[in-house]
């Protein structure tokens, strides 16, 4: 997955910071773009800051690393509003807020999932969930091979450390907040 067409803060910010959390972890470049299921290009371009990443080339990246999305589109200590919309072949999410606990970190997204596409989610990192709250339209997203359907003033919870989807169900453009719980491992 290229990211071309989107954003999520400076690209050579991004991948200052996605070089960083590689580099502490000891990981080379050639086996996380083998776990996170890109072209080793695709992240070196990412590191360098000569691509843009799409949603779901972050999460995979996150993912494999083991960190919230924040990690790689926050500066420490930067407000969430600091954060760029990211955009995926169907979502658009812009981050509201960032919650820590001793356990888990909380990602607060507005969310809107554009009608006649789907989009398929990497797995996130081991136990993390995710909590949809829909206030227009009709939403299907969850485990792919299983997906959920919420309407207008309802909500989904899943698993999203397999792979997942989210689609409009509908003609109307669906608008939602999205809750992303990751268990912190620090």
């Amino acid at each position: 997955m290229d990211g071309a067409g989107t954003s999520a803060g400076e690209p050579a910010t991004v991948g200052e910071r996605l070089r960083r959390l590689r580099e502490s972890r000891g990981v080379s470049l050639s086996a996380l773009a083998r776990a996170a299921g890109i072209g080793k290009a695709t992240l070196s371009g990412l590191e360098h800051g000569t691509r843009n990443p799409t949603l779901e080339t972050l999460y995979a990246v996150a993912g494999a690393l083991g960190v919230p999305l924040t990690a790689l589109v926050l500066a420490p200590g930067d407000p969430p509003g600091a954060a760029a919309d990211v955009r995926g072949a169907a979502v658009t999410a812009t981050l509201l807020e960032v919650l820590t606990e001793p356990g888990a970190t909380f990602e607060l997204f507005w969310m809107r999932v554009r009608p006649g596409v789907v989009q398929h989610s990497p797995p996130h990192a081991p136990g993390v969930t995710e909590h949809i709250t829909v206030h227009q339209g009709v939403l299907r997203a969850g485990p792919s091979e299983a997906p959920l359907v919420a309407r207008a003033g309802e909500h989904v919870t899943f698993r999203a450390d397999g792979p997942h989807l989210y689609a409009a169900a509908g003609p109307e453009e669906v608008v939602a907040n999205l809750l992303i719980r990751s268990p912190r491992t620090d």
